[in-house]
């Protein structure tokens, strides 16, 4: 069976990446641009940024910043009709990840309307046609969504996510530019970056992990475990580092899926409103040690990769939970909480399994896992 991989045609990296968003623009003879963002990167002038470059180059735009934390159906339908409104022919998504998997329901249903129903997208639906021409700028270090043929939208009514897989949905462009990303405070950077490890670990234990997936999520298991603390005490240099690495686990992961942590961290954001990242982050050990038996000797590249000390002269049983521990380490030096304590309700166990193990990442798992296990895991972190 062949391997497929998909990537931006287009990304810049590093300060000053967002000159060359206009110049973009320019190449691919667009006239107007929609921006699709929140409002809190508004009000700090996050967003102006971008249209001042725009402003300077006389370049028409108009602001959808409606966007929410865990975006939801109704924003992607709302977003749509201000694209058809604005008279934009191009989307500027400016934001993390909740911005841009907005911009990429909006991109997709303006160039493929029969998918009006925003439920009709879950899973890997049968669009024909790529989404709106895209610029996607990050300004979080954790999502890697600007990378990937991914999106997740909130169900409010139903009270749970689900996930889009689409090759059509990539963005043209993505801009990685740390001066975006300087502001972040410090719980967002740890939420994020700890959100990218993730990515990284669950990406290099799937079912469908190969050797060029390998390749790009020890590196950036190595960029993140190396740089997520000082870019957390707020150091410009470790802020740089986190965005590319959580960029190159994006690489990766959007292209040979996810796992249980994501899975069971869906609902969390879903019915409860707990940060993603924070959700992951929570999991991710639990999640580690239950697909250990099945990770081969990934764990020890883990190690060897994070410099765990010692680790060449370790046994399997020894490397792997060394693994976990490092990892349970940097949650903590980044001020994670360890367990679901204050979060998840007893009642609610049963409807927030059934959500896991219906969520598109599942299949991804490399060890076997059905409902009640889903609930045990879930009990022992309350």
């Amino acid at each position: 069976m062949a391997n497929r991989f998909c990537l931006n045609p287009t990304s810049y990296h590093g300060f000053g990446a967002i000159e060359n968003i206009v110049p973009e623009l320019l190449a691919h003879s667009k006239k107007k641009a929609l921006i699709v963002t929140d409002g809190g990167l508004v009000k700090f002038g996050v967003v102006k940024n971008v249209t001042d470059l725009l402003e300077k180059a006389g370049f028409p735009y108009e602001i959808y910043d409606e966007v929410k934390p865990n975006p939801t159906i109704a924003n992607v339908q709302r977003g749509v009709e201000a694209f058809k409104k604005s008279g934009a022919d191009a989307i500027i998504a400016i934001g993390g990840g909740s911005a841009m998997d907005t911009a990429k329901g909006i991109g997709i249903i303006v160039e493929n309307p029969e998918f009006a129903d925003v439920r009709s997208l879950e899973g890997v639906a049968p669009t024909k046609n790529h989404a709106t021409f895209t610029i996607a700028v990050a300004t979080t270090a954790g999502t890697a969504a600007e990378v990937t043929i991914n999106y997740v939208i909130t169900d409010e009514e139903k009270k749970r996510k689900f996930v889009c897989v689409d090759v059509h949905d990539l963005p043209e462009v993505a801009v990685v530019d740390p001066t975006m990303m300087l502001s972040m405070p410090k719980g967002l950077t740890a939420a994020t970056g700890m959100d990218a490890l993730t990515h990284a670990i669950e990406g290099l234990i799937t079912g469908g992990a190969w050797e060029l997936s390998d390749m790009f999520h020890l590196e950036a298991i190595r960029i993140i475990s190396h740089n997520l603390r000082a870019a957390f005490a707020g150091d410009r240099k470790g802020k740089e580092e986190m965005a590319l690495g959580q960029y190159v686990a994006g690489m990766g992961f959007s292209n040979v899926g996810l796992g249980m942590v994501h899975s069971m961290a869906h609902p969390l954001s879903a019915f409860y409103d707990t940060p993603h990242g924070v959700a992951c982050s929570i999991l991710l050990p639990t999640g580690m040690k239950y697909n250990a038996p099945y990770s081969g000797e990934k764990y020890r590249e883990i190690c060897r990769v994070m410099e765990v000390e010692g680790w060449e002269k370790m046994n399997q049983a020894e490397y792997r939970q060394a693994a976990i521990d490092a990892v349970s380490k940097l949650a903590r030096d980044v001020g994670i909480p360890e367990n679901l304590k204050g979060i998840v309700k007893e009642e609610d166990l049963d409807y927030l399994a059934d959500c896991a193990m219906a969520d598109a990442c599942m299949p991804g798992n490399p060890a076997p896992i059905d409902k009640e296990t889903v609930i045990k895991l879930y009990k022992s972190l309350m």
